[in-house]
């Protein structure tokens, strides 16, 4: 093994976020049709999840998926977890806008039939349900020996909340606190970055490093943590004007809220032990590694400081209040000199 001097990024890896939301934009840009009747889509573009209007409660839908954790998973030939990955994008999603979670779907696409492997699978989907108390209702199963060399696993989640309890971010003033809750380690995202630093210096999946207590590739498959009851009980318990999933794009995720105020996280959580591997193998430049991981932080709510207190409270081990809105722009970290202007 060997460490690779040059740095690595995230779009040297094969992902370029900001192209991504160039191509987004110019998708969104396109979709002008609103349905007409009485239930409608409520307009509220930048959140983790899409809303619908229903009489006095809305209606939340999101989608995700697992991403390239499906390639560990298959060298590994361990899927018992990705399940639990899946339904943790998506919920963790929902509970943003302060939604329950309620039904949710599946959509695996496949190039032959694998009864074991699908097995394993569902074994994760029927526990990340159990977690996030969500009714796994349906879902589908694409054979695409044409267009599939691997595995793909997405899903979609439905969640409600009433209208009057909708947590949009708009709310968020200087003076709010900021408060993190710890991750479970990569979660989903930045997968591709982390593969091709371990690929480039030929890294086995079954190396063990001190630091981890595992080997490389099951700290990896670590599923998702899923935040549903503990963020639910905060929101049912605390006053919350924010929440953020801190998933593909890092602290940048930041920038979802309203628009004219900054976020200074002047304490951050701490750092896995897997994140500095990571950093260390690929000499991945610190900004790279806050914009493309979650660090350590994988939701983050925003409150007013009582409130903040308490919800350090409610949720327990790992939670910390960690910075703060601020007037200005941009997230910044100023113990490590970093500041993001844009998503």
């Amino acid at each position: 093994m060997s460490c690779s001097r040059k740095p690595m990024t995230y779009a040297q890896a094969g992902v370029n976020i900001d192209a991504k939301s160039q191509a987004i934009e110019a998708l969104v840009k396109q979709l002008t049709f609103r349905r007409s009747g009485k239930v409608k889509m409520i307009d509220l573009p930048g959140q983790f999840t899409g809303l619908i209007d229903f009489g006095e409660m809305a209606l939340t839908l999101c989608t995700d998926g697992v991403g390239t954790k499906l390639l560990i998973a298959r060298a590994l030939e361990k899927w018992d977890t990705v399940g639990i990955d899946c339904v943790a994008m998506n919920v963790n999603d929902t509970i943003c806008v302060g939604a329950e979670p309620i039904s949710f779907v599946d959509y695996m696409a496949i190039r032959e039939p694998d009864p074991p492997l699908m097995e394993q699978v569902g074994i994760g989907l029927n526990r990340g349900c159990e977690l996030a108390n969500c009714d796994l209702v349906g879902g589908e199963v694409a054979v695409l020996p044409e267009i599939m060399k691997e595995v793909d696993l997405s899903g979609c989640c439905l969640g409600m909340v009433r209208k009057d309890r909708i947590i949009d971010g708009s709310k968020v003033a200087p003076g709010d606190v900021v408060v993190g809750l710890p991750s479970s380690g990569v979660h989903s995202n930045g997968l591709t970055l982390a593969r091709k630093v371990l690929e480039r210096n030929e890294v086995d999946w079954d190396e063990k490093f001190p630091k981890l207590g595992t080997t490389i590739g099951l700290e990896l498959l670590t599923p998702t943590e899923i935040y549903v009851r503990k963020v639910l009980e905060i929101v049912a318990k605390c006053q919350v004007h924010g929440m953020i999933d801190v998933t593909g794009g890092g602290l940048r995720n930041f920038l979802r809220l309203r628009h004219g105020v900054g976020i200074s996280i002047d304490d951050p959580m701490p750092v896995p032990p897997i994140f500095k591997v990571l950093e260390d193998l690929g000499s991945v430049e610190r900004s790279e590694m806050y914009q493309t991981f979650n660090m350590g932080m994988g939701f983050a709510l925003v409150c007013p400081p009582e409130d903040a207190r308490k919800a350090v409270s409610v949720y327990g081990e790992g939670a910390r209040i960690v910075g703060s809105v601020v007037e200005g722009s941009g997230v910044s970290v100023p113990s490590l000199g970093l500041r993001y202007e844009k998503y």
